[in-house]
């Protein structure tokens, strides 16, 4: 593998839109000590990606900076002092390359890939050594792309902290890369599943991979309502939450006295909850946002043994990315965006 002195990568000065992404050159980088060159094969989207290069993330965002917090690829260099890596091997990076294991901790975002410091939308890129994964062999590229973000994100509300057992039934909210993971996850551990979308061939779809019950939420506004029926009642043990302030009162209505609603995304925005509900349920919301290395080693190890594959609606090409981010912001995928490199 021949390291060119230049390489091509995508930039963002200004977070105006996805026009705001700029493809550019800069010299390629060398690993120093404790550190990997990677080059990078393949990169996926998530919905934080979008939020970025439109601005909804201001604070959280240091420019210019190399978007997209996902991706896998192989290890072209190690720097001096790093023996866990060689030449060769299939990596993917950590979404938070300060988060290795235990609980998370303050400040620990500002490693962020994509956001805090400069992501994987590159061809080469330089990490520590301890902010990569070995992935499957049995994985593409491209599906391994699609596990830093969204499915340690679904493995860490359902496993890690939903503590998952067989027969508990979970509510999966649409068809992005977080809830086809859920569903996924939640079908490996025997669990009951309940799908919501808006298009009646998606759900189908969700049905063929593994849903018990489906919910059109356009032609069913009172969605949660019939999560109730289809439980006799009692509501589900698991909610994945995606939707935020506009979804969680409903989801918080259809989860079970003493059952979690993890609380992912913020796709309808936010605003005012009423905590009464979840004190009367003796319920919890739980906030997750992605997770530990040690969490994504446990995952791949579990995806393994089950030989699941994600789902990957889209691959497009590198130059392509911004039709990609377009594609994305769309909603018509079913699975994960990627973008090969």
């Amino acid at each position: 593998m021949l390291r060119s002195k230049i390489m091509k990568t995508y930039e963002i000065n200004e977070a105006k839109g996805i026009d705001s992404l700029k493809l550019t050159e800069r010299a390629t980088p060398k690993p120093g000590p404790g550190e990997v060159l990677m080059r990078v094969r393949a990169a996926s989207l998530n919905y934080r990606d979008l939020a970025i290069v439109k601005g909804y993330l201001g604070g959280m965002l240091k420019l210019p900076v190399v978007p997209v917090s996902d991706g896998a690829g192989e290890v072209a260099e190690v720097g001096p002092g790093v023996t866990e890596w060689k030449k060769g091997d299939r990596v993917a990076a950590i979404f938070t390359q300060g988060w290795l294991a235990g609980p998370p901790f303050a400040g620990m975002y500002s490693t962020s890939l994509g956001g805090g410091i400069d992501g994987m939308l590159a061809e080469y890129v330089t990490l520590k050594a301890t902010g990569l994964v070995r992935i499957p062999d049995y994985l593409s590229f491209e599906e391994a792309a699609t596990l830093p973000c969204a499915a340690v994100t679904s493995w860490q509300a359902l496993v890690t902290e939903g503590h998952l057992k067989p027969g508990d039934s979970v509510l999966v909210m649409g068809t992005g890369g977080v809830s086809i993971f859920a569903l996924q996850f939640a079908k490996m551990y025997g669990a009951k599943i309940i799908a919501t979308s808006s298009s009646d061939a998606k759900l189908e779809r969700l049905r063929k991979m593994g849903a018990a019950e489906v919910i059109n939420y356009k032609t069913t506004p009172n969605w949660d309502a019939r999560v109730l029926e289809l439980t006799d009642g009692a509501g589900v043990d698991h909610v994945v939450e995606i939707g935020g302030a506009g979804t969680l009162p409903k989801s918080i209505n259809a989860v079970k006295t003493g059952g979690v609603v993890s609380l992912i995304g913020i796709l309808s925005g936010a605003g005012q909850i009423d905590p009464m509900p979840l004190l009367f349920k003796n319920a919890r919301v739980q906030g997750i946002l992605v997770g530990s290395r040690e969490m994504f080693e446990a995952m791949n190890r579990a995806m393994t043994v089950n030989q699941i594959h994600p789902v990957i609606d889209k691959v497009f090409p590198f130059y392509q990315a911004a039709e990609a981010y377009r594609h994305l912001e769309s909603g018509a995928h079913f699975g994960k965006v990627c973008i090969a490199i």
